[in-house]
């Protein structure tokens, strides 16, 4: 395990007294617990962002490096306000394994992939269907009598349900299916490999299930806030995310009191410690932001402590 610093933890947030009222400057660059056609509507590629973009402050890149001192730890964040383009963030298109955040967008393209009333076929499984997959606390429970579609996509979301992931792997056809839905909404950088558990095993330089802060921000963007969904379906999503069991240490920790947050967490080696969320003020357009971490040895552990705090900087420069 990595040996923290001596500098106190909320230093970082110091650096922001006042960031509020200075405005962001700059034009956009570039065992674990936890396709159809391209739509006109779409949003721009994750790798081509929109030149309404705005990058943070140095204010804020001083922040975060100073967390990533503390935490000894790598951070990645890409947050924007979809109301009026302005963007956070720190490192947003450096790769990190995503772990379980891909589950929030696997089950977005079983909603674009199926009907509503279709998502109500039970689907029966048994205990070889759930071979590798560790942390399985919903679908283990279900081996006599099987779980509707719905189910499985609300175990995958709220409950990281792993065993309820592959079933919905296999519905779609595997990993690369997912790869190839989320490129036809613009995002041609993430990389859909395998399965449960092996997706979280992150070793470092393997591109392998990975992605950027930046995609995945934007994918969700699409899928909660855009219309890569429709309407109803969006809804749906919605409401998994928000009523999220596992999240209640990261973003949502970070977040001012008052604002709703819907998030999907992911844990894997080497210090994998992500989040991924669409978080609405009140009375105003919500933001899509990402959160991804990293250590250096394989049994490093993870730390929601830096989730959160990146949150909380990122979301008050925002406000």
């Amino acid at each position: 395990m990595s040996t923290r610093t001596s500098v106190p933890r909320r230093a970082a947030l110091a650096t922001l007294s006042g960031l509020a009222t200075l405005p962001l400057i700059g034009c956009g660059t570039s065992t674990r617990q936890d396709g159809p056609p391209p739509r006109s509507g779409s949003t721009p590629s994750p790798s081509t962002p929109s030149t309404s973009t705005r990058t943070s402050t140095a204010d804020t890149k001083g922040a975060f490096a100073r967390l990533e001192h503390e935490f000894d730890a790598r951070l990645g964040v890409y947050a924007i306000d979809t109301g009026d383009g302005r963007s956070i963030t720190h490192r947003p298109d450096e790769r990190f394994a995503y772990a379980s955040t891909c589950k929030a967008l696997l089950a977005a393209v079983m909603l674009d992939t199926y009907s509503l009333r279709q998502l109500d076929r039970l689907v029966r499984y048994d205990r070889n269907d759930l071979a590798g997959a560790g942390y399985s606390p919903i679908t283990e429970k279900h081996l006599a009598t099987g779980l509707t579609l719905r189910q499985l996509c609300d175990a995958t979301v709220r409950h990281s349900d792993n065993g309820a992931a592959n079933l919905l792997f296999r519905e779609i056809g595997g990993p690369k299916r997912l790869q190839s839905a989320l490129a036809s909404i613009g995002d041609r950088v993430t990389r859909c490999d395998r399965y449960e558990d092996d997706l979280s095993e992150a070793v470092p330089g393997d591109l392998r299930d990975t992605s950027t802060p930046r995609a995945l921000a934007t994918d969700l963007r699409a899928y909660v806030v855009d219309d890569a969904l429709a309407p109803d379906k969006r809804a749906v999503l919605t409401d998994w995310l928000k009523r999220n069991t596992t999240g209640d240490k990261v973003i949502r920790a970070g977040a001012p009191d008052g604002w709703q947050v819907g998030d999907k967490t992911g844990t894997g080696g080497y210090g994998t410690r992500n989040d991924i969320a669409v978080v609405w003020p009140p009375k105003a357009a919500p933001i899509a932001i990402a959160v991804l971490s990293r250590r250096d040895f394989k049994d490093a552990e993870p730390d929601d402590a830096l989730i959160a705090e990146a949150a909380e900087i990122t979301l008050n420069a925002l406000a």
